[in-house]
């Protein structure tokens, strides 16, 4: 297992790190380049076709391991019902990911990438990629979910997980950082779940890809992962994660997930509240606005940087914290948490002077290059 574990990371770092370039140069060819304006941080324009990078990595890497452990069978995909479930997945990453580019090149109405989303959970679902059942602790039988509830429900997760990821992509190397901790997060459940080889092989492939992408998209970027991207990863990692959870779907193990990607479900759900509140109507849920949380911190004086770290922190304690809820049980999870408050809080002052000293040290900074420049 381990072996395909580090070919499954290996071979999606080093394909993404090698294309990542190439999709620059793309980028420009096709006009697929993000304009600054007043919503966005960008200074300049960046080329924003960088998650085909993370795409050819994650395909690549996946497909290979997919036929050598067929060949070696190490996976049943037919018993397990695999043959026709990756085909599902594999069809709505391509019905994403046409929907995602047209969006980035030329730019398409919300409610046309949002069917484009829709279209590409019903395809995975109905391929069998589906939460149907789960187990309530301290009771041997499971519950099973009435068909079309479970529909509803996965496809909703699946959407919803995927627009959560998007919406929070707004700062240099942010939705592709956070996806990468909530990757390493749930790769660490998978394997204390022993969870199903193929979830643990997809998962470090989207986490390879993204390592061998986040060289150029962390700040000073080079490009941005863009919407093709940034919908990928959120449809990627909310459809492994209910391939993670197929053999014991444990209250614990589904609710594990939900709480790794607790910062974009919530930055989403908080999105939707305040636009609905603001325009006073449903049709305001797709209005842009610099309400999300990166645009909240950096509007109380943090760099891009500093806002971006602050956030991976949060992420990497939710992680933690699924975790330790599903090894150790809910009290060592809970006092976990409770302690990182806690320790964050005594420091919280001295956090506050980083973007004070940060903006002082960028002034000398303006002031040192004027004098070299009168010079």
């Amino acid at each position: 297992m381990w072996g395909d574990i580090a070919i499954a990371f290996l071979l999606a770092f080093i394909t993404a790190f090698v294309i990542t370039p190439y999709t620059i140069r793309f980028a420009h060819k096709v006009g697929a380049v993000d304009i600054p304006n007043d919503r966005r941080v960008n200074k300049k324009p960046m080329p924003r076709l960088g998650g085909l990078s993370v795409i050819s990595g994650f395909l690549v890497s996946a497909i290979y391991l997919i036929v050598t452990m067929h060949i070696e069978n190490k996976i049943d995909f037919v018993a397990e019902g695999l043959n026709k479930k990756l085909l599902g997945f594999l069809l709505g990453i391509l019905v994403l990911g046409i929907t995602c580019f047209l969006d980035d090149v030329k730019g398409i109405k919300p409610l046309v990438k949002l069917a484009g989303q829709t279209l590409a959970a019903i395809i995975v679902v109905s391929s069998g990629v589906l939460i149907d059942n789960f187990t309530i602790p301290f009771k041997e039988n499971n519950v099973m979910l009435n068909e079309v509830f479970s529909y509803i429900l996965t496809i909703g997760w699946i959407v919803g997980i995927t627009n959560a990821i998007n919406l929070i992509d707004g700062l240099d190397g942010l939705s592709s950082g956070i996806t990468l901790i909530s990757c390493i997060s749930l790769l660490i459940i998978f394997s204390l779940n022993e969870s199903p080889l193929i979830a643990i092989v997809l998962i470090t492939a989207l986490a390879g890809a993204i390592v061998g992408f986040i060289p150029y998209n962390f700040n000073p970027a080079k490009t941005f992962i863009g919407d093709v991207g940034s919908n990928f990863m959120g449809f990627v990692i909310a459809v492994i994660s209910i391939l993670g959870v197929a053999k014991t779907y444990t209250a614990i193990v589904i609710v594990a997930p939900i709480i790794v990607l607790a910062l974009p479900i919530f930055d989403t759900l908080w999105a939707i509240v305040r636009r609905i509140v603001k325009t006073k109507s449903i049709k305001g849920v797709f209005k842009a606005d610099k309400g999300h949380l990166h645009h909240r911190l950096m509007a109380r004086g943090y760099t891009q940087k500093q806002a971006v770290l602050i956030l991976y922190g949060i992420t990497a304690t939710f992680g933690m914290t699924a975790i330790i809820l599903l090894d150790s049980g809910v009290w060592k999870a809970i006092s976990f948490a409770l302690l990182v408050i806690a320790i964050v809080a005594i420091g919280y002052k001295d956090i506050l002077h980083l973007r004070d000293g940060d903006k002082d040290n960028t002034e000398q900074d303006a002031i040192v290059n004027k004098n070299r420049e009168e010079k």
